[in-house]
């Protein structure tokens, strides 16, 4: 524990929001903290040294992806994925639980763990909680994430009491790892869309969470009110001297309200997969620059936004970059869109200290909001 350290410095008296300090071995997280992900060790179409111009703190990267390739033993080898990737803050990996189960077609789940075949090419492999550990292990990453098995939306109450039962047996399996000091495990609260189950679980993950504990099989297809409702289940009976971690949740809305709700940390592909396909985050909603409103708007794509893309570039110019299919483009809006959610988050941190964040989140949805709005009235529902 002399590697990890948590501090609350102020705790918002409006909504209990917090704004700590999370000391890792790589350097110190100012919490609350969105974390751009990296599947496959590199956050897509980005360099280390503009994610941290954008002002990334943390960055994720995906053990079922590098495990396959291009291999643990590799990055090991390698000096581990800091070395590997020259990202020299912290990392935090999750366990691979997720993608065996959303993106293998063929599994099978036991007491073990689960034997899948690859994505890549059908090969047959086998990750159970003690495997996950040793690949993270050997990934060298800061935070680690237990091995646990996610449900759908939708998922019945029966099927959803085995999966956290299973959740929390495998729980106890990762916890016996030895990580020697040099990485934290952050135990996973499931439960699907029971509250009684949520609260459950929680109760029982707590006693294995030493400096962070993390909710996940939230955005799993479910409606956002509900996602909310769980998060508010479960803010009171959280532990107060460790960050929260609310796994896979990145749109500015749900930013806005996980962050109110008491969780210190979020993590998405959404920033980034949404700006390869033409579409920007901003304060007044979401902007699919690829449309035709935009072909001769030569203004930035964000009023007012201090990213590379809006002090150097245009809508127009952006536009013509995604509609001819180059490169550039999608950079372009990963750029903006990462660096708008730290923004974003740093002006609920301000609202955090000023003890005003219930007032901010009032002030944020009647722009954003505003925004949508006008879309469909001006494109119909085809502009969601």
């Amino acid at each position: 524990m002399e590697n990890f350290k948590f501090e609350v410095l102020h705790e918002c008296k409006q909504t209990g929001a917090r704004v700590g300090r999370l000391t890792t071995p790589h350097g110190v997280i100012e919490t609350p903290v969105f974390m751009p992900v990296g599947t496959m060790a590199s956050v897509k179409g980005l360099s280390p040294e503009e994610l941290t111009e954008m002002g990334s703190q943390i960055i994720l990267a995906n053990t079922y992806h590098l495990y396959l390739r291009p291999g643990s033993d590799l990055i090991e080898r390698a000096g581990g994925l800091h070395k590997f990737m020259n990202w020299d803050k912290p990392i935090l990996t999750d366990s691979g639980g997720f993608q065996i189960f959303s993106l293998s077609s063929m599994r099978k789940i036991t007491e073990e763990g689960v034997t899948f075949n690859s994505f890549l090419d059908g090969s047959k492999h086998f990750i159970g909680p003690e495997e996950s550990m040793r690949i993270q292990q050997q990934l060298g990453s800061d935070i680690v994430m237990a091995f646990d098995e996610c449900t759908a939306a939708g998922t019945d109450y029966e099927k959803s009491v085995e999966a956290m039962e299973r959740t929390l047996r495998w729980l106890d399996r990762c916890s016996k790892f030895d990580f020697k000091g040099k990485q934290m495990l952050f135990p996973i609260v499931q439960g699907n869309m029971f509250a009684d189950l949520r609260l459950e679980s929680l109760k029982r993950t707590i006693p294995y969470a030493k400096c962070g504990i993390a909710i996940g099989g939230l955005s799993v297809g479910e409606p956002k009110p509900v996602m909310y409702e769980m998060l508010d289940v479960l803010q009171p009976h959280y532990p107060k001297d460790m960050p929260r971690y609310l796994m896979g949740v990145g749109s500015a809305d749900c930013i806005v309200e996980g962050f109110m709700r008491g969780i210190d940390m979020m993590d998405c592909v959404l920033p980034t997969r949404i700006a390869r396909n033409g579409t920007a985050m901003t304060y007044k909603g979401d902007l699919t620059i690829r449309n035709a409103k935009y072909k001769d708007d030569f203004s930035p794509v964000e009023e007012g936004c201090d990213c590379y893309c809006c002090k150097n570039y245009t809508r127009a110019y952006v536009r013509h970059l995604i509609n001819t299919d180059e490169i550039f483009g999608g950079r372009l809006l990963s750029i903006h869109n990462i660096r708008f959610l730290n923004r974003l988050v740093n002006d609920i941190k301000k609202a955090i200290w000023e003890d005003r964040l219930k007032d901010f989140r009032d002030e944020f949805f009647e722009t954003y909001e505003f925004r949508r709005e006008q879309d469909r009235q001006a494109f119909g529902k085809n502009a969601e």
